[in-house]
């Protein structure tokens, strides 16, 4: 009997059953762990991959629905949350960007008016030429008697120099769009070379241009040369006067980048 007692004895276990309840305990608390660190971290498709692995461990070992599945939706809606910050973050460092290159345009636009400026000073052309810098564009406005005989389209030579100075001037502003529209009076013309405004216009424009990227070899993909006729005058057209006004080339520097705040108009006088 005594054998027999000795050797139940040795059969026997001490009781496991505590190791269940302590497993479910340290998975529960790893779950919560991550759940933390997910709803903390800006990038929520790491945590999700890494869900997706714990997911697949913790069901091939026990089976049932795991923990990380039960709180997904708790993931889904922190990144749900975190991505309108995000994208406004991005907008505002855009509008930033945008900021500085229109401060650094507005600069650049200021120093080549104030450059304009003192050329038309020293060479005494501030009673024919003007400038206005606004939101938009820079614009050099020249009356057409510093530049052309009446009734012609081809450039005095003494005025070439005024297209070529100009020219220099634009060489270290490149990437703008530069614009050369030729205007006239309502007086109707028609003679050999010119069968209305439109073409006196055009042609004016077009020379003008021709002689700024001569001088200059600036890029020609960069000018556009546009008549405008009679239809946009500055002035009435009644008076003699006002028509002169109205007898222009202007030269538009158009800007890359609007700047609604700040407006500048300074013509020379």
């Amino acid at each position: 009997m005594s054998k027999k007692h000795r050797k139940e004895h040795h059969e026997e276990h001490p009781d496991e059953s505590w190791l269940i309840p302590y497993a479910d305990l340290m998975t529960l608390l790893l779950a919560l762990f991550l759940v933390l660190y997910a709803m903390s971290a800006a990038d929520a498709q790491k945590f999700e991959q890494m869900s997706a692995a714990f997911s697949t461990a913790f069901n091939s070992s026990g089976g049932g629905t795991s923990i990380l599945d039960q709180n997904s939706s708790i993931v889904e809606q922190s990144a749900k949350t975190s991505k309108p910050a995000d994208n406004m973050e991005i907008e505002a460092a855009k509008e930033h960007a945008k900021d500085l290159q229109a401060q650094k345009e507005q600069e650049q636009l200021e120093q080549l008016q104030a450059q304009l400026n003192e050329y038309m000073k020293k060479n005494g052309l501030s009673d024919q030429l003007s400038t206005k810098l606004n939101h938009s564009e820079l614009r050099i406005t020249i009356k057409d008697s510093a530049l052309f005989d009446s009734g012609h389209a081809t450039l005095k030579e003494e005025s070439e120099k005024v297209a070529e100075t100009i020219g220099s001037m634009l060489k270290p502003y490149k990437g703008y769009q530069i614009i050369i529209r030729g205007h006239t009076d309502n007086v109707p013309i028609k003679n050999s070379r010119f069968a209305s405004n439109w073409d006196l216009s055009s042609a004016r424009a077009i020379n003008f241009m021709k002689v700024v990227l001569e001088r200059s070899q600036l890029n020609p993909k960069h000018f556009q040369a546009v008549g405008m006729g009679e239809y946009h005058p500055i002035v009435s057209n009644d008076h003699a006067e006002g028509r002169a006004q109205n007898r222009r080339v202007e030269v538009t520097i158009v800007r890359k980048y609007s700047n609604h705040n700040k407006t500048i108009t300074t013509p020379v006088n």
